[in-house]
């Protein structure tokens, strides 16, 4: 979905599995859960990426084609797209939202949850291609909103809690 906003941005709105390239005259947002967002920013040329991932990886091989719901898919897409502007992964700021815990206090066979698989795969495809980590806004509990302004590099995130979810001793010091 895109929009222009009073500032004469063209607003874009990702959904789970979806990716956006785009110059200073966009901000993009997207709503995160468990999932993940990396987000690259080249200062030089204000031209963004933003990506909101499901799963960090296929488990199998399945169809053919790059699938925008995997981490390791989403950032091939959007580093084969940053290419065709002449963006260097290297030259660009990372930055990492989102893999929030959606089911506080149940327990899982896997220690880990999925929010916690996508925040850590999203670290290491960063560092995979060199990209430096600017910041991140990872893990806790509940969903975040986030805003990407291309024009600036600019990300705002929102952690939400969950209603009724008590705040944890590592919350509560943030």
């Amino acid at each position: 979905m895109h929009q222009t906003t009073a500032n004469n941005l063209t607003e874009v709105f990702l959904q789970p599995g979806e990716h956006f390239i785009g110059d200073a005259s966009y901000k993009i947002r997207t709503l995160l859960g468990s999932c993940v967002s990396i987000t690259l920013w080249h200062p030089r040329y204000r031209i963004g990426a933003m990506s909101h991932f499901l799963l960090p990886s296929r488990s199998t091989a399945f169809g053919s084609g790059l699938d925008g719901r995997y981490g390791e898919d989403v950032m091939l897409m959007m580093l084969q797209e940053l290419a065709h502007v002449n963006v260097k992964p290297a030259e660009c700021v990372g930055k990492i939202f989102g893999g929030g815990n959606m089911f506080p206090g149940q327990t899982r066979v896997d220690a880990r949850n999925v929010g916690k698989k996508n925040g850590e795969a999203a670290r290491l495809l960063l560092h995979s291609h060199r990209i430096p980590i600017a910041s991140e806004s990872l893990f806790g509990i509940g969903h975040r909103q986030i805003i990407f302004n291309v024009s600036n590099g600019d990300v705002w995130a929102r952690q939400v809690k969950l209603t009724g979810s008590p705040l944890t001793p590592e919350e509560q010091t943030a």
